[in-house]
């Protein structure tokens, strides 16, 4: 991915660095020294005010949105996870204001970052910042709703949606672990999977349907799987896996094909680019809880779509 521009941070007048403290792994590692060691750090490297705010919750967003666009921040640092960004960056765009974002990878999820290649070692993540390459970054709407990296419904989806926000704050990644488990004992010990969904393509006349639909905007997927290799968040365009089968077989073998990060070796898979993508639950359950950056935040009938102006990514 190569950067569109470069920017002069030194000339920066007013620097925000927001920080998730119940983020990911802020409760088994020492972050929050680490955020300290980022502000001592661009103290001693810039002349301009930078303020540093404790998120405790998501509905602080469009306060924080609001202070960082009334002040005319240039520069917001998240460092949490890639619901935090995402969160911060909806009330952003809701006031139309656009700043540059950096984020610091201290989240249970961390897409953004890992595309990106960033490191939470303070001293490298500062170096790196300060050459102040830019790099759009195309965000998308689903029924409204802004997600940066991935979306899902169906078996991914359901498991989001059973992880309370308490265990995913104690658990981390443990927490979709476990309910996975317990989601496949409830739902296909007896039986096969009984959900079905029906997709669109920038408003083609076909339908094609299936028991699980998974939609990148970055290459990676869970954290660590590569799974839409042609995907990028500098890319305006949406890559889609559509899984077919409802069997018990099927799930385990989709499971496998993830992990090994091998979609193309099932040739049944479908997957398609697009700049619009409609999804429809066609049986059991209308309003089928939706994923978005590893938060259930909508659900079906589902539209998701490219916005056409990118934010700029300092990494």
């Amino acid at each position: 991915m190569q950067p569109q521009g470069q920017i002069e941070v030194r000339q920066f007048k007013k620097i925000f660095i927001l920080y998730n403290r119940y983020s990911g792994k802020q409760l088994f590692a020492n972050m929050i020294s680490r955020i300290n060691e980022i502000y001592k750090l661009l103290k001693q490297e810039l002349d301009a005010e930078i303020t540093l705010l404790d998120v405790k919750y998501f509905e602080q967003m469009p306060d924080l949105a609001k202070k960082a666009a009334d002040e005319k921040c240039d520069w917001v640092i998240i460092a949490g996870g890639d619901g935090t960004v995402r969160a911060f960056a909806e009330d952003m765009l809701r006031l139309d204001y656009h700043p540059y974002i950096s984020v610091f990878p201290a989240g249970t999820v961390n897409l953004i970052a890992k595309e990106m290649s960033l490191r939470n070692e303070p001293k490298r993540w500062v170096h790196r910042a300060l050459k102040g390459f830019v790099y759009p970054f195309y965000t998308a709407r689903a029924n409204g709703n802004l997600f940066l990296t991935v979306a899902s419904v169906g078996f991914d989806s359901l498991v989001v949606d059973s992880v309370g926000a308490l265990q995913k704050r104690l658990l981390n990644k443990f927490a979709y672990v476990l309910q996975s488990t317990q989601l496949v004992r409830r739902e296909l010990i007896f039986s096969d999977w009984r959900y079905k969904f029906r997709v669109r393509f920038d408003g083609e006349e076909e339908w094609y349907e299936g028991s699980s639909v998974i939609v990148g905007k970055s290459r990676y997927y869970a954290g660590r799987y590569n799974l839409f290799p042609e995907a990028s968040l500098a890319s305006p365009y949406l890559h889609v896996a559509l899984f077919p089968g409802n069997k018990r077989a099927d799930i385990l073998k989709y499971a496998s094909l993830i992990a090994l990060e091998g979609l193309n070796l099932d040739k049944e898979i479908l997957c398609r680019r697009a700049k619009k993508v409609e999804i429809e639950s066609i049986h059991l359950v209308e309003d089928f809880p939706v994923e978005l950056d590893g938060d259930v935040v909508a659900a079906t009938p589902l539209q998701l779509e490219i916005m056409d102006k990118p934010l700029l990514l300092i990494p």
